[in-house]
């Protein structure tokens, strides 16, 4: 699709050839996947929202291993949970008779598995140490200094946003472009505040910011094929980040039941949760969404603390078998994924592109 000087300004900050970024999805993003995107002329991602140090800089050596080209890192910059012992010990009792169910007995305790980037200086440590070609932020920006720091490292970096004023927050904290998060987006929500959210779509938030904002835009949420892709260019945004057309890709190493969900009947029903990890986050309606859903729950814990026995009950049932229970993170559009590996996915949403821009100079008067 031909883009004027102007629209390939991201392209060029990021030294890559098409407008496809890999979403950087914690637990699915490996090496493997984030490299084949980038050898194929996307921008491949790594997701660091559960690890700690050590293992983010294993992974980053781990993919520069396998390309030489940019690559994303993602953080989490949630405010750091304040822990209640009624609500979790309400929630224990709750999933009890579930872990019994598969043989297991909850956690005696919750803890806050992983920490927040605004306050994991080792994490920051490591980034500016390494420097990846970007680093990107999910769920709030990090304190001015460290943004000074990750710049002044030489790195691009971007922020997601899910309304205008989050966006004007990124806009005035230096970042270098901002990745619109419509509902649609399966996976984490990423609004500063969980507790208030506009649920605007893809379209309408990409197009309220690339009217409003000068940063460069990336369309996030609900972006499966090359048409999906061609839409949000239309709309004003630089680029497009898809997270779910690519957890089914040979180099994702989600389990079979996860795979099986988005391969069938399943992903076409995606609903969000707290339940599993404390924090809303869109996925494919199983059995621990519906536990969620259930009238009788008790509060969830915060986040990420109500992941510490969330990830205990999806082991257990695992174990047996049953793989219902799993953080089956999906968009809207979770139906039209595709087993492809990456390389050929990111070449068949090239292609799909071009189909899709033919298709309209014909019905465009």
């Amino acid at each position: 699709m031909s883009q004027s000087s102007g629209k390939r300004t991201l392209l060029t900050l990021l030294g890559i050839e098409k407008p496809i970024i890999q979403a950087p999805m914690a637990g699915v993003s490996t090496p493997e996947l984030a490299a084949a995107v980038s050898n194929a002329g996307g921008l491949g991602s790594l997701g660091f929202g559960a690890s700690n140090a050590e293992r983010a800089r294993a992974a980053i050596r781990a993919t520069r291993a396998l390309t030489d080209k940019p690559f994303n890192v993602n953080v989490f910059c949630h405010q750091p949970a304040q822990a209640n012992e009624a609500i979790e010990r309400a929630w224990t009792n709750w999933l009890a008779p579930v872990f019994e169910k598969y043989g297991a007995t909850p956690p005696a305790t919750m803890r806050e598995i992983n920490q927040s980037f605004l306050v994991d200086r080792e994490m920051q440590k490591v980034l500016i140490e390494e420097k990846p070609a970007v680093v990107s932020f999910h769920f709030g920006l990090p304190p001015a200094n460290v943004i000074a720091e990750l710049k002044q490292a030489g790195i691009t970096l971007f922020a997601g946003a899910t309304n205008p004023d989050e966006a004007r927050q990124v806009e005035a904290a230096g970042v270098d472009a901002i990745v619109a998060q419509g509902i649609e987006a399966g996976g984490h929500r990423g609004v500063y505040n969980p507790d208030a959210d506009d649920r605007l779509g893809t379209f309408a938030l990409t197009r309220l910011l690339a009217r409003s904002c000068h940063l460069p835009i990336i369309a996030a949420g609900g972006i499966m094929d090359g048409a999906g892709i061609v839409a949000a260019l239309a709309l004003g945004a630089q680029a497009a980040q898809l997270g779910t057309a690519f957890v089914a890709s040979a180099e994702s190493p989600i389990d079979e039941g996860y795979r099986r969900a988005l391969l069938g009947d399943a992903a076409r029903h995606t609903t969000f949760t707290k339940a599993i990890s404390g924090r809303a986050a869109r996925s494919v309606v199983n059995r621990f969404t519906q536990l969620g859903d259930d009238p009788r729950a008790p509060q969830t814990p915060a986040y990420p603390i109500a992941y510490d026995i969330g990830k205990a009950l999806i082991a257990a049932a695992k174990a047996k078998g049953e793989f219902g229970y799993g953080a089956q993170w999906a968009g809207q559009a979770a139906a039209l994924s595709r087993a492809l590996p990456a390389a050929e996915l990111v070449a068949k949403l090239e292609e799909e592109m071009r189909a899709c821009v033919n298709e309209m100079r014909e019905i465009v008067i």
